[in-house]
């Protein structure tokens, strides 16, 4: 990726004035309920104006999207008319503690089961039975960056697999039985097998594992790593009726999920190239894992603050207003924040930082210097546009943002909205990359509502 510095920041083409007012809708000392803007008591005054505008969008697909060591494995398979066919496979490795106790030669098995800790549960008809699978990895995870289209190769018949009903519930650990061959294998090497005498010989006889859904389910669940995601062992010894347990578990362990989406028949259809932006009609969204992003174009910003003078604003809005209807059971993405992208579609770094430029909190510096006196985009405090699930809305407040471009402070970009914190390092724990959570919007309901007031 290019990195930049604030004075090589690229500003969109502006609109020309005379379309103006094709775009932008303003009134004079109106009521500030008719763009859905709530102004303070006492602020519904002589010199106050309103505004609203669209932003136009198109969809990104995000090249080097990185899923290494998110902590949770994104295991479904999901169908929809606007993104397609989505299927996520979590693979892991294993981890045993070389220096705690294993079975002894006598002892007996009782039962043995492949634990999931299940964090997150998104999708329809949950009072069904939905399929999990387990199988046993036939190559190595090895100590790289993995990115959601790679895959490993692993067995075709699982080791362990359950049907799961989740109803109401989304954060349970759930038992998967585990295949009886494999179990007499696993539980006698635990026994006597040099196998389980280091770490570096359990993972040479047990690479790891990958996560499988059932097709069909349109269910996705997050699988979170550690102690209670696991082969779980429970034995006892002959002439003592109290049970013991041995624990392999997803401590420590390097994972990634792969993702595999085919958009055949769907508006995406002809999303093919990472990297590129697309018009795919009036109906935009994003999905997260997929890397699958809204672009904005923000030159209607431009264009609006070209046609003032003299103003300050009080407050400016960006608003995905009333998404598209979702099931209930399928929760759209949490938050999100507009990263600046330059005409190739590339986030923007300041110099050596590890997190792209975004658009800044209000309220927030929106620039810096730095030690020669040069002014920068600040960049410590990203705006995070949030969800509000009582109006169906996506909303962020950009007032300081607004004031800053409109005094020429700062220069204005097209924006890429993105559902987490996105970086260089790709092992950060990013939200984007922990769901297949997503989200369609019109674009006429892609909005700015601003409330400026003359200050001469």
């Amino acid at each position: 990726m290019k990195s930049y510095t604030a004075f090589t920041l690229i500003s969109p083409v502006k609109w020309a004035l005379s379309a103006l007012t094709s775009i932008i809708l303003v009134t004079s000392c109106s009521d500030p309920a008719t763009v859905g803007i709530e102004l303070a008591p006492g602020n519904n005054q002589v010199g106050v104006s309103f505004a609203e505008f669209n932003l136009p969008a198109e969809v990104v697909l995000l090249d080097s999207f990185s899923t290494t060591n998110q902590r949770i494995l994104i295991v479904g398979e999901e169908e929809d008319d606007f993104f397609g066919k989505t299927s996520g496979t979590g693979y892991t490795r294993m981890y045993i503690n070389s220096g705690e106790d294993r079975p002894e030669t006598e002892a007996i098995l009782d039962s043995i089961f492949f634990t999931l800790d299940v964090v997150s549960v998104n999708g329809q008809n949950l009072d069904e039975p939905k399929y999990y699978s387990v199988h046993r990895l036939t190559e190595p995870i090895l100590d790289t960056l993995y990115y959601n289209f790679n895959s490993l190769a692993f067995e075709a018949d699982p080791i362990a697999f359950e049907e799961i009903i989740f109803g109401e519930t989304k954060d349970t650990t759930v038992n998967l039985q585990v295949e009886e061959e494999f179990a007499e294998e696993i539980f006698g090497k635990m026994k006597r097998g040099p196998e389980f005498e280091n770490l570096f010989s359990f993972r040479d006889y047990f690479p790891g594992v990958a996560l499988k859904a059932r097709e069909g389910d349109n269910t996705t669940s997050g699988i979170s790593l550690g102690s209670n995601t696991a082969i779980v062992a429970y034995f006892h010894y002959p002439g003592d009726t109290i049970a013991e347990s041995y624990r392999i578990s997803t401590l420590s362990s390097r994972s990634f999920n792969g993702v595999e989406n085919d958009r055949t028949g769907t508006p995406l259809e002809q999303v093919i190239e990472k990297g590129e932006n697309y018009d795919v009609g009036a109906i935009v969204g994003a999905k997260a894992n997929l890397g699958l992003m809204i672009k904005l174009d923000t030159s209607p910003i431009d264009a609006f603050l070209d046609s003032l003078s003299g103003v300050v604003f009080n407050q400016v809005m960006v608003e995905f207003e009333e998404i598209e209807e979702y099931p209930e059971t399928q929760v759209p993405l949490f938050s999100g924040y507009f990263y600046f992208t330059d005409d190739q579609n590339q986030f923007i770094f300041q110099n050596e930082a590890v997190t792209p430029l975004t658009v800044q909190r209000t309220g927030q510096p929106q620039v810096t210097e730095d030690e020669e006196g040069n002014v920068l985009p600040g960049n410590q405090a990203p705006a995070q546009i949030l969800f509000d699930e009582t109006t169906d809305t996506y909303r962020v407040d950009v007032t300081s943002y607004a004031n800053a471009v409109f005094q020429k402070e700062l220069i204005n970009n097209d924006w890429l909205f993105y559902g987490g914190i996105f970086s260089k390092r790709g092992t950060i724990e990013d939200d984007f990359k922990r769901s297949f959570r997503q989200f369609k919007v019109n674009q006429n309901n892609i909005k700015v509502k601003a409330i400026y007031s003359k200050t001469r």
